[in-house]
Protein backbone atom coordinates (compact mmCIF):
# COMPACT_ATOMS: atom_id res chain seq x y z
CA UNK A 1 0.00 0.00 0.00
CA UNK A 2 1.38 3.21 -0.80
CA UNK A 3 1.19 6.23 1.55
CA UNK A 4 0.92 9.56 0.27
CA UNK A 5 3.04 12.37 1.93
CA UNK A 6 0.92 15.44 2.35
CA UNK A 7 3.46 17.07 4.29
CA UNK A 8 6.25 17.02 1.39
CA UNK A 9 3.77 18.66 -0.65
CA UNK A 10 2.74 21.09 1.78
CA UNK A 11 6.76 21.96 3.26
CA UNK A 12 6.97 22.80 -0.34
CA UNK A 13 4.10 25.09 -0.89
CA UNK A 14 4.55 26.88 2.58
CA UNK A 15 8.42 27.53 1.22
CA UNK A 16 7.78 29.17 -1.57
CA UNK A 17 4.85 31.53 0.29
CA UNK A 18 7.21 32.29 2.99
CA UNK A 19 9.72 33.58 0.28
CA UNK A 20 6.91 35.67 -1.87
CA UNK A 21 5.21 36.96 1.26
CA UNK A 22 8.89 38.84 2.49
CA UNK A 23 8.22 40.77 -0.62
CA UNK A 24 4.69 41.87 -0.06
CA UNK A 25 3.82 44.87 1.68
CA UNK A 26 0.80 43.65 2.96
CA UNK A 27 0.83 40.71 5.74
CA UNK A 28 -1.96 38.41 4.17
CA UNK A 29 -4.35 38.21 7.30
CA UNK A 30 -7.23 35.54 7.82
CA UNK A 31 -9.86 35.37 9.51
CA UNK A 32 -11.27 32.27 11.21
CA UNK A 33 -14.67 32.13 12.70
CA UNK A 34 -15.03 29.00 15.31
CA UNK A 35 -18.72 27.99 16.35
CA UNK A 36 -18.74 25.61 19.05
CA UNK A 37 -16.02 23.26 20.86
CA UNK A 38 -15.07 20.86 18.14
CA UNK A 39 -12.62 18.62 18.73
CA UNK A 40 -11.38 18.57 15.18
CA UNK A 41 -11.93 21.89 14.19
CA UNK A 42 -9.85 22.74 17.02
CA UNK A 43 -7.10 21.17 15.92
CA UNK A 44 -6.76 21.99 12.46
CA UNK A 45 -7.40 25.62 13.58
CA UNK A 46 -3.49 24.91 15.87
CA UNK A 47 -2.29 23.91 12.60
CA UNK A 48 -3.35 26.80 10.65
CA UNK A 49 -1.79 29.19 12.96
CA UNK A 50 1.58 27.15 13.04
CA UNK A 51 1.60 27.73 9.37
CA UNK A 52 0.72 30.95 9.18
CA UNK A 53 3.16 32.10 11.76
CA UNK A 54 5.52 30.09 9.97
CA UNK A 55 5.32 31.76 6.52
CA UNK A 56 4.81 35.24 7.60
CA UNK A 57 1.19 35.72 7.60
CA UNK A 58 -1.52 36.11 10.67
CA UNK A 59 -4.40 34.46 11.64
CA UNK A 60 -6.53 35.72 14.05
CA UNK A 61 -9.81 33.56 15.25
CA UNK A 62 -13.59 34.90 16.54
CA UNK A 63 -14.80 32.24 18.58
CA UNK A 64 -18.50 31.64 19.21
CA UNK A 65 -20.36 29.44 21.46
CA UNK A 66 -22.25 26.18 20.19
CA UNK A 67 -25.78 28.68 21.43
CA UNK A 68 -24.83 31.80 19.75
CA UNK A 69 -27.40 33.57 17.29
CA UNK A 70 -27.17 32.57 13.47
CA UNK A 71 -27.29 36.88 13.18
CA UNK A 72 -24.48 37.51 15.32
CA UNK A 73 -22.29 35.37 13.15
CA UNK A 74 -23.36 36.57 10.02
CA UNK A 75 -22.77 40.36 11.81
CA UNK A 76 -19.13 39.79 12.09
CA UNK A 77 -18.65 37.96 8.82
CA UNK A 78 -20.14 41.32 7.20
CA UNK A 79 -18.05 43.42 9.59
CA UNK A 80 -14.91 41.45 8.32
CA UNK A 81 -15.99 41.54 4.50
CA UNK A 82 -15.04 45.82 5.33
CA UNK A 83 -12.44 45.33 7.30
CA UNK A 84 -9.63 46.35 4.43
CA UNK A 85 -6.97 44.62 6.95
CA UNK A 86 -8.24 40.97 6.53
CA UNK A 87 -8.09 39.51 3.12
CA UNK A 88 -9.50 36.40 3.76
CA UNK A 89 -12.44 34.76 5.80
CA UNK A 90 -13.23 31.41 6.59
CA UNK A 91 -15.82 29.87 8.94
CA UNK A 92 -14.39 26.38 9.77
CA UNK A 93 -16.86 23.17 9.52
CA UNK A 94 -18.97 21.48 10.27
CA UNK A 95 -20.87 23.76 12.35
CA UNK A 96 -22.87 22.30 15.34
CA UNK A 97 -26.48 21.08 14.86
CA UNK A 98 -29.06 23.89 13.69
CA UNK A 99 -26.84 26.51 12.12
CA UNK A 100 -27.17 26.82 8.07
CA UNK A 101 -23.85 26.40 6.72
CA UNK A 102 -24.37 27.54 3.37
CA UNK A 103 -26.33 30.54 4.94
CA UNK A 104 -23.25 31.58 6.99
CA UNK A 105 -20.23 30.92 4.37
CA UNK A 106 -22.42 32.49 1.66
CA UNK A 107 -22.09 36.27 3.49
CA UNK A 108 -18.31 36.21 3.06
CA UNK A 109 -17.41 38.34 0.58
CA UNK A 110 -16.16 35.88 -2.41
CA UNK A 111 -12.73 38.48 -2.84
CA UNK A 112 -12.24 36.82 1.10
CA UNK A 113 -13.63 33.27 0.56
CA UNK A 114 -10.28 31.44 0.23
CA UNK A 115 -11.76 28.23 1.24
CA UNK A 116 -13.84 28.35 -1.77
CA UNK A 117 -16.92 27.21 -1.12
CA UNK A 118 -18.82 29.48 -2.83
CA UNK A 119 -19.79 29.54 -6.46
CA UNK A 120 -18.36 32.75 -7.50
CA UNK A 121 -15.66 32.53 -5.07
CA UNK A 122 -12.20 34.18 -6.25
CA UNK A 123 -10.26 31.04 -5.38
CA UNK A 124 -10.24 27.01 -5.30
CA UNK A 125 -11.76 25.16 -2.61
CA UNK A 126 -9.38 24.30 -0.74
CA UNK A 127 -9.91 20.67 0.96
CA UNK A 128 -10.91 19.55 -2.73
CA UNK A 129 -7.81 20.66 -4.13
CA UNK A 130 -6.07 18.78 -1.58
CA UNK A 131 -8.22 15.53 -2.59
CA UNK A 132 -7.44 15.92 -6.29
CA UNK A 133 -4.10 16.65 -5.69
CA UNK A 134 -3.79 13.34 -4.12
CA UNK A 135 -6.33 11.52 -6.41
CA UNK A 136 -3.63 12.18 -9.12
CA UNK A 137 -1.15 10.46 -7.39
CA UNK A 138 -3.25 7.45 -6.74
CA UNK A 139 -4.53 7.18 -10.17
CA UNK A 140 -3.88 7.79 -13.92
CA UNK A 141 -6.96 8.16 -15.51
CA UNK A 142 -10.05 9.05 -12.55
CA UNK A 143 -12.85 9.18 -15.00
CA UNK A 144 -13.51 5.47 -15.32
CA UNK A 145 -13.22 5.12 -11.09
CA UNK A 146 -16.33 4.45 -9.44
CA UNK A 147 -15.70 6.87 -6.95
CA UNK A 148 -18.06 7.89 -3.68
CA UNK A 149 -17.45 10.29 -1.28
CA UNK A 150 -18.46 10.38 2.14
CA UNK A 151 -18.80 14.05 3.90
CA UNK A 152 -19.89 15.26 7.39
CA UNK A 153 -22.07 18.31 5.26
CA UNK A 154 -23.99 18.66 2.16
CA UNK A 155 -21.89 22.54 1.71
CA UNK A 156 -18.89 20.50 1.54
CA UNK A 157 -20.17 17.31 -0.66
CA UNK A 158 -21.94 19.58 -3.66
CA UNK A 159 -18.61 21.83 -3.57
CA UNK A 160 -16.79 18.48 -3.70
CA UNK A 161 -18.90 17.08 -6.85
CA UNK A 162 -18.86 20.48 -8.96
CA UNK A 163 -15.03 20.96 -8.64
CA UNK A 164 -14.61 17.74 -9.50
CA UNK A 165 -16.77 17.80 -12.48
CA UNK A 166 -14.82 20.51 -13.57
CA UNK A 167 -11.97 18.13 -14.14
CA UNK A 168 -14.72 15.26 -15.65
CA UNK A 169 -14.06 13.13 -12.57
CA UNK A 170 -17.69 12.08 -11.26
CA UNK A 171 -18.13 11.58 -7.51
CA UNK A 172 -21.23 10.53 -5.54
CA UNK A 173 -21.47 11.55 -1.77
CA UNK A 174 -23.22 10.32 1.13
CA UNK A 175 -24.02 12.12 3.87
CA UNK A 176 -22.89 11.34 7.35
CA UNK A 177 -25.95 11.25 9.10
CA UNK A 178 -27.29 9.26 6.46
CA UNK A 179 -25.22 6.39 7.01
CA UNK A 180 -26.13 3.05 7.84
CA UNK A 181 -24.00 0.10 8.35
CA UNK A 182 -25.17 -2.28 6.50
CA UNK A 183 -26.24 -0.56 3.21
CA UNK A 184 -22.44 1.69 3.11
CA UNK A 185 -20.46 -1.51 3.27
CA UNK A 186 -22.50 -2.61 0.30
CA UNK A 187 -21.73 0.79 -1.69
CA UNK A 188 -17.92 0.17 -0.39
CA UNK A 189 -17.64 -2.69 -1.69
CA UNK A 190 -17.72 -1.26 -5.26
CA UNK A 191 -16.27 1.51 -5.26
CA UNK A 192 -12.51 2.29 -6.50
CA UNK A 193 -12.04 5.27 -4.59
CA UNK A 194 -13.36 6.17 -1.18
CA UNK A 195 -13.27 9.65 -0.37
CA UNK A 196 -14.23 10.18 3.32
CA UNK A 197 -14.51 13.60 5.67
CA UNK A 198 -16.75 12.51 8.22
CA UNK A 199 -14.66 12.31 11.02
CA UNK A 200 -15.92 8.89 12.69
CA UNK A 201 -12.55 7.32 13.88
CA UNK A 202 -11.13 4.13 12.05
CA UNK A 203 -15.24 3.81 10.32
CA UNK A 204 -13.64 2.27 7.52
CA UNK A 205 -12.20 -1.66 7.32
CA UNK A 206 -10.90 -4.29 5.33
CA UNK A 207 -13.89 -6.22 5.26
CA UNK A 208 -15.80 -3.10 4.00
CA UNK A 209 -13.74 -2.75 0.57
CA UNK A 210 -12.60 -3.96 -2.54
CA UNK A 211 -8.91 -5.34 -3.53
CA UNK A 212 -6.76 -2.27 -4.79
CA UNK A 213 -8.83 0.00 -3.70
CA UNK A 214 -7.63 3.73 -2.81
CA UNK A 215 -8.69 5.66 0.20
CA UNK A 216 -8.37 9.33 0.44
CA UNK A 217 -8.70 10.15 3.91
CA UNK A 218 -9.78 13.54 4.94
CA UNK A 219 -11.32 12.89 7.92
CA UNK A 220 -10.29 13.84 11.59
CA UNK A 221 -11.00 12.96 15.40
CA UNK A 222 -8.76 13.86 18.04
CA UNK A 223 -9.38 11.55 20.82
CA UNK A 224 -8.96 12.97 24.61
CA UNK A 225 -5.54 13.43 25.00
CA UNK A 226 -3.49 13.85 22.04
CA UNK A 227 -4.47 10.66 19.48
CA UNK A 228 -5.24 11.84 15.74
CA UNK A 229 -7.29 9.16 14.45
CA UNK A 230 -8.12 9.38 10.24
CA UNK A 231 -11.81 7.75 9.02
CA UNK A 232 -9.92 4.67 8.17
CA UNK A 233 -8.64 1.52 9.81
CA UNK A 234 -4.95 2.14 8.70
CA UNK A 235 -4.30 -1.05 10.18
CA UNK A 236 -6.77 -3.33 9.20
CA UNK A 237 -6.75 -2.35 5.02
CA UNK A 238 -2.94 -2.25 4.61
CA UNK A 239 -2.88 -5.72 3.16
CA UNK A 240 -6.04 -4.46 0.92
CA UNK A 241 -5.53 -0.67 -0.09
CA UNK A 242 -3.45 -0.19 -2.69
CA UNK A 243 -3.38 4.00 -2.02
CA UNK A 244 -3.89 5.96 1.07
CA UNK A 245 -3.82 9.05 2.33
CA UNK A 246 -2.41 9.17 6.11
CA UNK A 247 -4.20 10.76 9.39
CA UNK A 248 -2.15 12.64 10.47
CA UNK A 249 0.38 13.80 7.88
CA UNK A 250 -1.82 13.73 4.74
CA UNK A 251 -4.74 15.88 3.54
CA UNK A 252 -4.62 17.72 6.41
CA UNK A 253 -1.13 19.73 6.01
CA UNK A 254 -1.48 19.82 2.61
CA UNK A 255 -5.49 22.03 2.78
CA UNK A 256 -3.84 24.05 5.26
CA UNK A 257 -0.90 24.94 2.65
CA UNK A 258 -3.64 25.79 0.07
CA UNK A 259 -5.58 28.23 2.21
CA UNK A 260 -2.74 30.08 3.37
CA UNK A 261 -1.89 29.99 -0.40
CA UNK A 262 -5.37 31.51 -1.13
CA UNK A 263 -5.04 33.96 1.49
CA UNK A 264 -1.97 34.97 -0.34
CA UNK A 265 -3.79 35.03 -3.82
CA UNK A 266 -6.06 37.46 -1.96
CA UNK A 267 -2.98 39.97 -1.36
CA UNK A 268 -1.95 39.75 -4.88
CA UNK A 269 -5.68 40.15 -6.37
CA UNK A 270 -7.14 42.61 -4.13
CA UNK A 271 -4.04 44.05 -1.77
CA UNK A 272 -6.22 46.34 1.42
CA UNK A 273 -9.22 46.69 -0.77
CA UNK A 274 -13.04 44.91 0.47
Amino acid sequence: MKIFNGKKTAEKILSDLKRNIRKLRVKPTLATILVGEDRASKLYIKLKQRAAKKIGANLILYKFKSGAREDDIIGKIESLNKNKKIQGIIVQLPLPEGFNAKKITGKINPKKDVDGFQNKSDFLPVLPSAILIALREAVKSQRSKKILALVNSRIFGETLKRFLKKERIRVNYILRKELTHGKLKTKLNSADVIITACGIPNLIKNNMVKRGVVLIDAGITRLPGKKVLGDVDKKSVKDKASFLTPVPGGIGPLSVALLLKNTYLAVKKHGKRS
